[in-house]
This record gives C-alpha cells, structure tokens and sequence, in this order.
C-alpha cells in the first residue's frame, strides 16, 4: 500500500476509514507485483490498482464489504485465469494474485498511518504484514525504521524482533517482498508469511555533461521517478534554466563532485552514472572513481573508436578488466536512435534492463519473463486463507 500512500496519507488527515487492497503473491504473468494496492474509502472513491484492469471490480466490491460491514475486516483472497469468466473476476493474462483486502481505521492502526506519513514524506520505512496465518493474526503490522526500530505488534515481542530483522534486512537493500519466520519468533513451528514493503527515497541520475542529449536523459530519469543530478565543470552549460526538470545542477569537476557525494554516503546500490560529456579530461578521471564505486549503473557516451581509447586510459589508471567489464560503453540500447530524445529512451531503457535483468530483445517470439523483479524472483503463498 505505501505505492498510493501520499492519498493514503491525506485519508488518514481526516480520519476516515477506508478498505485497501494489497498484492501479498503472484505467479504467471501477473500485471503487478507485490506491494500494489488499490484503496477505497466510505464515499467510495477508489485509487490505485492490483491488476491493471483484469479483477478491479472485484476488488473494489471486497473492499467495499470491508467498510460496510458486510464481509470480514480482513481476507486473503486468491484471483486467476478462468477461461468461462477471464474478464469478470479472472486474470485474462494468465497469472495468478493473492491479494489481501483490510479495513483501515487510522485511529486504530497507528503503525499503519505512521508508516503512509513517512512514505508520504519520503522517509526510509518498511510496513510489515503478516499475510498468511492464522484468521485472527491477518493483516498484524509492524513499522520498520532505517535503524531497524519498530512500532507496532504482530502479538508477541519474540514474533516482532523476528519480524523487525527481517524486515529491515529488506528495507536495506530497498526490496518489497515476503518473508516468513515461526509463529514463536523462531525458525521452528507454524510458519508466518509476512509482506514486507519498503519505501526508501527515489534512486540517483547523475548526468555528466551538460549538453542536448543530458536535457532529454533528465526528463526521461524524472519520468523513471529517479532524482536526478546534472554535473558539468562549465557554468556556462550547466545552468538550472537548461535543464528545468533536473533536480539539481551542480557546477564542479565531474570527478570531484562523485568523489564528494560518495564520500558523503549519498550514493548507493540504486545510482545510476551516465557520462555525456565525450571528453577525455572529464570521462577518464570520473570514470575511474565511477567504476570503483558499488552502484548499479555506470555508462558512458562516445563511438566505438572512442570507446577503445578511452579504455585503454583507463587501464592506464589501474583499472582492472574486471572494472572495466562494468562499464556501458557506447551506451545505450542498440534502437537505432538519432535524435537526443530516442538517445536518452536507449539510455533509460538500458538502465531498465540491467536493473531488471532483461535482455533487451524483443519479447515477440521470445520465451523469457515479461515482469523481474530485482533480486528475487515472485513467491507463492500456497492455498489462500480461508
């Protein structure tokens, strides 16, 4: 729930109870992934998805029920492809949702409403749920902070460290996912499954270089929902005016602003590095600290002859062939772009990509999954609860 938490949040302002209902599993093509919600609040006004269309009345009927009274606070229920109903309450792509439904009363749930205004505020939280257990445990949560502190109770201190550890070894590495420990805090016993959703600040863009081609990778980061940093040593270029939908532009060395922001512990697994600049006395000492750093994604632009010399620098710095297999050089998805706007939707699509593990190709004909997620590929709950 905390991808809809900024209106999630605004409910909770007011005090009004609402239903939301929560991708807890998937198989198959499923359309969403664990952690999409869609909520529904006493007027009956509705936000979000789980499905991207398939079993939203559905949906949008079990949390109604919720709210009036007229089914269970909470319930797991299970959608899939049914060939004699696919478009009323199946899903016509073929997979398989758990989706857990629960009412909401924020007055009730503080750990929940803590959780949606510190989403909301763009703050590192994880709210954890026990998903699938027994009836009377459905829909327990606890909030998870950086510091792995915690708010709330799944009904037993041993049960909530368990918990906590768990979820803020996934809130660390910026996953959302299940976990399952014992019902007694342990490993032994009746297992819990937990949905742990994590909401930690948006990943890193930073360009280096400001020119044409950065102008059109920026507006492509800000749709990708990156924060996005331009870096150029010339004020002439780098200019806020240039560059309107940047979260910033910073005029310094290339070099020495990474040298900085890592050093500072701004940088992380998520950051993405795009050198444009396709200038020795820029790439070549950027790119050396770059490639030396655990982010995810450093690429630079440049031709292939470029590309071969500006290795060759490289090796000269004392980077390894190991370092250097890391670097996206010409950078970019082979689409055969021109113009700057298809160079920075190669670019952004490349990053994509190598996030997710894709190949890239056309996925006409091929065989591979449509959905990944980073890290861990989608579980199963097993038989819904009844």
């Amino acid at each position: 729930m905390l991808d809809i938490a900024e209106e999630l949040h605004r409910w909770c302002g007011l005090g009004r109870p609402f239903a939301v209902a929560t991708v807890v599993a998937t198989g198959g093509s499923a359309p969403r992934q664990p952690g999409a919600a869609l909520a529904v609040d006493g007027d009956g006004a509705v936000i979000g998805s789980v499905s991207g269309g398939c079993v939203e009345g559905a949906v949008y009927e079990l949390c109604q029920e919720a709210l009036n009274g007229q089914g269970p606070d909470v319930v797991l229920e299970r959608f899939g492809y049914s060939d004699e109903d696919a478009f009323a309450v199946g899903l016509s792509c073929g997979g398989v949702i758990d989706v857990l439904v629960q009412r909401i009363d924020p007055a009730r749930r503080p750990e929940t409403a803590h959780a949606l205004a510190a989403a909301a505020g763009g703050a590192t939280a994880a709210l954890a749920r026990i998903v699938r257990g027994p009836a009377e445990l459905l829909g327990a949560a606890l909030l998870v902070d950086a510091d792995g502190g915690f708010e709330g109770t799944l009904g037993d201190p041993r049960r909530d460290r368990a918990a906590a550890a768990q979820a803020h070894a996934l809130l660390a590495a910026g996953r959302t996912g299940t976990v399952e420990i014992g019902a007694d805090g342990s490993r032994c016993g009746v297992p819990l499954t937990l949905l742990v959703e994590s909401r930690t600040p948006p990943p890193r863009l930073l360009v280096f270089g400001a020119v044409d081609f950065a102008a059109a990778l920026v507006r492509a980061g800000a749709f990708l929902g990156y924060r996005v940093t331009v870096c150029d040593a010339r004020p002439v270029f780098a200019t806020a005016g240039r560059f309107p939908d940047a979260d910033e532009v910073v005029v310094q060395w290339p070099h020495r602003y990474l040298e900085a922001e890592a050093a500072a512990g701004r940088l992380d697994a998520r950051t993405a590095v795009c050198v444009l600049t396709h200038d020795a006395k820029f790439d070549v000492p950027l790119l050396e600290r770059a490639l030396r750093l655990p982010v995810a994604y450093v690429g630079a632009m440049g031709s292939r002859r470029t590309h071969l010399a500006r290795l060759d620098r490289l090796r000269e710095s004392g980077l390894t062939d190991l370092d250097l297999a890391r670097l996206h050089s010409p950078i970019g998805l082979d689409l055969g772009a021109r113009t700057p706007e298809e160079t920075a939707l190669s670019i952004a699509a490349e990053i994509v990509a190598h996030r997710y593990g894709g190949t890239g190709a056309p996925l006409t004909g091929a065989h591979t999954p449509i959905h990944r997620t980073p890290g861990a590929p989608a579980r199963h709950l097993g038989p819904p609860a009844a």
